[in-house]
This record gives C-alpha cells, structure tokens and sequence, in this order.
C-alpha cells in the first residue's frame, strides 16, 4: 500500500492507496506547530479506524507546498512507517519538460496535477485547483507542463475582504438565491463566487485561445481542489471535477520513480 500526502497552505490531505484504488482518505487542517509525533499519532488513528494495517504501508509519498511542514512529514515518515519518503519536485523525472524558466519553482502541487491530469485525461489541458491560491496549469498535447497563472483563492479573498473592511462579516461560501442581494452577507456571497466565476471563466477563454494557437487543439478544462465541485456545479466551462488529482499525482510519481 502507499500513503500520499498533499500539503497544503490551509489543509494536509493523506490518501491510501491498494494499488490503483484509493481506499481511504482524510482532510486536516495544516498546523505549523504539530510535531512528527502528533502527525504520526494522528495518522495511526486514521489507519486504525479505516482497518489498515499501518505496517502494509510500504511506500510514502509527499506533495507539499510548505517547506516548514515538509521536513516534520519526511520525520514521521521514517519513523513510523520506516521508510523514506518520496517528496515530489522538479529535480524527479516526472516525465515531462517543465517549461518554467525555474523548474524548481513550481509547486509540488501542480506537478502532481499535471502528472495525474494528462494520465486520466491526455492533453492539452487547463487544470484549475481551487486552494488557497486558484492557479490554472496548462499541459500540452505531449504532456509537457508549459506554465500557468496564480490568482488569489476563493476563500483568501473573503478572508481578506472581512480582515480589511471592518463592517463586513466573516460569511459561509455558498452561493446566493439571486445576484441582485438585499442584504449585506448575501451581497458578499454574490460577489466573491460569481466575481470569481466570471474571472475563472475570462481566464480560461484567455487560456483556449493562446492554447489553440500552439496545439491547434481545444484543451479540456479539468478542475480539483477544496471549491472545485461548488465552482464546477455553476460554470459550464469546467468539463470535469477531479477531487483527488493531488493525490493521484503523487501515487504516479512514487510508481514512476520505483520502476527506475
């Protein structure tokens, strides 16, 4: 079995996989402060809960965009599943030309996003996560990551609306019964999700058009991440939500790098 480990800005997710399948997964919150114990007893508990055995565990693999958190997970993986970690970066042959003028720069997630996007779906491709940051990569139709855009998230952005204008309230995300809203948290909701259905959508028809004229092709628009399945539910652009497709890169990448 393989554990695969995205972490995130906001959240860390782990995923076992027997084989191809993923047989469980859990969602916590990223925690600076927690040591490779507390993950490591966290993680024991899960495995307990879901009756996995924590020593079929045979391999270890790590997405992380954090470095401070990344050296507690590579901890606790030697020590509780006594193995060494597999942590997903450029400086691994992914299989793919990264076309970044500096491949080390791009984060592990959207490696493995790209990896995962292209084996399920070919290319081109525009893969938009919906994280903390809502970035768009763009895989061409040989499977070479060709660069993309970052945007402020979803919920960053209402963070940050409520932080910096004192009368507005910390709101849920969903979306409004109407666009034209009568009260100011309604008003808020319809401004930040379809704001960002508008800019998603811009974006993307940008994407198509500088993408047709290198690919001669239409890329397909795949989606994953925390907002993907709201997002994905009110945008027809979006062909298809992919929840796990972090997780399903790094399980590529631990098989890739163990067939060398």
């Amino acid at each position: 079995m393989l554990l695969a480990i995205d972490i995130g800005n906001t959240h860390t997710v782990f995923g076992v996989y027997d084989g191809e399948k993923l047989a469980a997964d859990w969602r916590v919150t990223s925690n600076l402060q927690r040591t490779e114990d507390e993950v490591g007893t966290q993680l024991r508990q899960f495995l307990h809960g879901a009756e996995i055995d924590l020593g079929g565990i045979s391999t270890v693999g790590i997405s992380s965009v954090v470095p401070n958190l990344t050296d507690v997970f590579d901890a606790m993986a030697r020590k509780y599943f006594r193995v060494k970690p597999i942590i997903v970066g450029s400086q691994l042959n992914l299989g793919f030309k990264i076309h970044y003028d500096d491949p080390g720069s791009v984060g592990a997630d959207r490696l493995c996003n790209a990896v995962a996007g292209y084996a399920k779906h070919g290319g081109p491709l525009i893969i938009i996560d919906f994280g903390t940051a809502t970035t768009y990569d763009l895989v061409a139709s040989n499977g070479d990551y060709l660069g993309g855009v970052i945007a402020p998230g979803i919920e960053t952005s209402a963070v940050d609306l409520h932080r910096r204008a004192a009368k507005l309230p910390k709101i849920e995300l969903h979306f409004p019964a109407k666009l034209i809203a009568t009260d100011t948290v309604s008003s808020m909701q319809a401004g930040i999700l379809f704001g960002a259905i508008d800019a998603m959508e811009g974006m993307v028809r940008r994407l198509q058009t500088e993408m047709k004229l290198r690919d001669k092709k239409q890329p397909k628009v795949i989606a994953t991440g925390g907002f993907s399945k709201l997002m994905s539910d009110h945008s027809p652009i979006i062909e298809t939500c992919e929840l796990t497709l972090v997780l399903d890169g790094v399980r590529l990448i631990c098989e890739r790098e163990q067939r060398r």
